[in-house]
């Protein structure tokens, strides 16, 4: 069962490289695109778009980075592989999409004083529009190449939010383009841009809060620990279940080991070895845990040793 987890996750692991390799073709073409877009036009809302899509690129890349490390094989001395380098690399994500909101907030609401001082900054609502809206179909496409494992890898969900964000960005500059073209309000231009950030922030959030749980060793947020000792508890010869442990190397790779106490028979018989293959298969048909640990014990040897959860 382990065996064909890891080739599963192997195939996995390769077709997350190829996507990640796509989006940033895709990401780093329409960047200098948008960037002499911003340019022509002098909209801010299209470089805080540009920003963000320069984010994309340095997140879409550190992910590549991130992915590649983690597919080296594990060592005598980093005995789970490399494979949290996906979540180092989410954590990189995360950082570079608070700046940047942080960033884009600070200069629109610095552009909107300005203009409230009677300073309007002119912007050119066509090269906005027509820059946006091939922005959007740029994130379109990327997207597409990402959504298939961003169910499964937090490195690429980190990824595949930081378009998600930007594609809501293109929308907003369309929109704010939209304005300027039929009334002339300008402010309509860093307005979106405050908006592109505001959108941005909770993603970012929202991912480096996965990242903590990750780095923490906190039980999967779907993982109920109390059904999963019931489930042991379950097995015939099993009396009691302690020291559980539940945590991810990286998201969608969970690990579990506990000790269980069974009865004397057990380990009479000869037992041991047939429960340890019924408590394994146990925990991977019905929580999809593939790496788990148990430590066999005579009933009552939890009271020999510290208290444990």
């Amino acid at each position: 069962m382990a065996h064909s987890h890891d080739h599963a996750h192997v195939h996995g692991a390769d077709a997350n490289r190829a996507r990640l390799w796509v989006a940033i073709a895709i990401i780093g073409v329409f960047l200098v695109v948008q960037l002499v877009g911003a340019a022509l036009s002098g909209s801010l809302a299209l470089l805080a778009d540009a920003g963000h899509m320069s984010s994309d690129l340095i997140g879409l890349v550190v992910a590549l980075v991130a992915a590649m490390v983690a597919a080296r094989p594990a060592t005598d001395r980093q005995t789970y592989g490399y494979r949290r380098a996906e979540v180092l690399g989410a954590l990189v994500n995360g950082v570079i999409l608070v700046v940047v909101a942080v960033s884009v907030g600070v200069s629109a609401v610095a552009r909107l004083m300005t203009g409230a001082d009677g300073e309007a900054h002119e912007v050119a609502g066509g090269p906005m529009l027509v820059v946006a809206a091939l922005g959007l179909a740029a994130n379109v496409a990327a997207m597409l190449v990402l959504r298939g494992g961003a169910k499964d890898s937090i490195n690429l969900r980190g990824a595949y939010l930081e378009v998600l964000g930007d594609l809501v960005g293109s929308v907003l500059v369309i929109v704010a383009a939209v304005v300027i073209l039929t009334t002339g309000f300008d402010a309509a231009d860093p307005i979106a841009s405050i908006a592109i950030a505001a959108l941005i922030v909770p993603r970012a959030v929202a991912l480096l809060r996965d990242v903590v749980h990750v780095l923490f060793e906190s039980a999967p947020a779907d993982t109920d620990v109390a059904e999963i000792r019931e489930h042991l508890l379950g097995a015939p010869g099993v009396v009691a279940v302690h020291d559980v442990h539940v945590w991810q190397i990286t998201s969608g790779s969970p690990v579990f080991s506990a000790h269980v106490e069974v009865e004397p028979e057990v380990f009479a018989s000869g037992r041991a070895g047939a429960l340890l293959d019924e408590l394994g298969g146990c925990l991977s048909a019905h929580f999809d845990v593939a790496h788990s640990t148990f430590q066999l014990e005579p009933a009552g040897r939890a009271q020999h040793e510290p208290q444990h959860p």
